[in-house]
């Protein structure tokens, strides 16, 4: 299997910090993840608070590589 040379990168933080997401908001949100090609790479509570930290990775696409270089 061909592997990319490149990766983009998300970065969620879901819940608040009084309580962590609900179990249906967490199974939504990794549902569409993966429905938009984003592979989930890891999962934490965020050690200060109760949300959880989800990181997602995804093939970097030519689209996305040219939207990266525009100038902000």
């Amino acid at each position: 299997m061909n592997e990319p040379s490149a990766w983009e990168y998300r970065v969620l933080s879901l819940g608040s910090w009084w309580r962590g997401p609900r179990p249906e908001e967490l199974e939504e949100t990794l549902n569409e993840l993966g429905l938009q090609g984003w592979e989930v790479i890891s999962m934490a509570h965020d050690y200060s608070s109760s949300k959880v930290r989800v990181v997602a990775k995804r093939p970097l696409t030519d689209r996305a590589r040219r939207q990266r270089s525009l100038p902000r």
